[in-house]
């Protein structure tokens, strides 16, 4: 049995209701708890993260079971009791669960099971779009977005193989395992960027579905590119190893903070060919029409993609941002794509 100690509930809930009650997303919420309790160990941080994320993903499921939504502190911790319970584990003797019921809460929670929008706990809205614009396949992308994201790493082939990377991580204390010759899946980890190898520019972490991106623009020593909403730049980095840090990529974003982040990746990874520019005006689009051999558009997204990293995202979606993100992406593809060469 996993013993629960009040101080690491508490900050659960306080998160949770952050989270709910306040509109603040998850990941900031535990980056705020965690830099104020500087003396707790790995453990108590992972215990954190993991619930929190967990009760995110599982809310409606939760909150089904329990008959109906939090509204203060001592409903949060009935939905901790709960979520404690779904998952196989015991209970300590505190007041706050007297009321919570093992029995009662399996036995509906297996009847809940019955109900996809329930059972894989999304809002009704979500659910009934996925399923009309989807179909058949909207049951098993469901059910994926529900596992929690793995950690994929891509290795900077300007300084390194995949091979080579694993070796060193290993002598780190960090096991992967490779996914082709440039990515690797993590399977036991430490602190990844307290590594020698990140510190050195070997790898950055990139989901591997994002690494199949640069590739597909086939591109080639010496061509001219532009990553046009290139944010903190991963597709960047990777298009300047796979150019072998030949010719030249404008990497620009709407957002100048995270083109900062960017400059400071492109150093540690040994690229020069990347320039960054800030699109603060049309006259930025404007100027570079038909200048490019290629044109990268990772359009800005509605955030359903990477519901397994931020659950939090569903509760935050609606109907309306989702039409609004769609003639976004719309307007952008438009506009940007005049930039690369005719036949590029």
């Amino acid at each position: 049995m996993t013993k629960l100690y009040p101080n690491l509930v508490a900050a659960v809930v306080e998160a949770l209701s952050s989270i709910f009650q306040e509109g603040y997303y998850a990941d900031k919420v535990i980056e705020r708890l965690l830099k104020s309790n500087p003396k707790w160990g790995s453990r108590d941080r992972a215990f954190l993260a993991e619930s929190v994320y967990e009760i995110v993903r599982w809310y409606r499921l939760l909150y089904e079971i329990k008959g109906e939504e939090p509204q203060n502190q001592a409903d949060w911790l009935r939905i901790f009791g709960i979520w404690w319970i779904v998952k196989g584990e015991q209970l300590p003797d505190w007041d706050e669960f007297k009321t919570l019921h093992p029995k009662v809460i399996l036995e509906k929670y297996k009847t809940l099971q019955d109900t996809r929008k329930i059972r894989e706990s999304i809002p009704d809205w979500l659910d009934e779009r996925g399923a009309a614009e989807l179909g058949e396949p909207w049951d098993p992308i469901l059910h994926a977005l529900n596992e929690p994201a793995q950690v994929v790493l891509r290795a900077n082939l300007l300084k390194t193989r995949g091979l080579d990377l694993q070796k060193q991580l290993q002598q780190e204390g960090i096991d992967t395992k490779l996914l082709d010759k440039a990515a690797l899946l993590v399977t036991k980890r430490k602190n990844l960027f307290a590594t020698k190898a990140f510190r050195e520019g070997w790898f950055e972490v990139q989901d591997f579905s994002s690494q199949l991106v640069a590739p597909f623009l086939e591109v080639e020593p010496g061509m001219r590119v532009i990553d046009a909403c290139a944010g903190g730049g991963g597709k960047s980095l990777h298009l300047a190893a796979l150019m072998l840090d030949k010719g030249r990529i404008i990497s620009m974003d709407t957002e100048g903070w995270k083109l900062n982040e960017l400059r400071k990746r492109a150093r540690r990874a040994g690229t020069s060919i990347i320039e960054t520019r800030t699109i603060d005006n049309t006259k930025v689009i404007k100027r570079l029409e038909g200048s490019a051999d290629r044109v990268l558009l990772d359009v800005p997204c509605s955030g359903l993609g990477v519901l397994r990293r931020n659950p939090d995202a569903k509760w935050k979606l609606s109907p309306e941002f989702l039409d609004n993100v769609q003639k976004t992406q719309y307007e952008i593809l438009l506009s940007y794509s005049r930039m690369c060469k005719p036949g590029g």
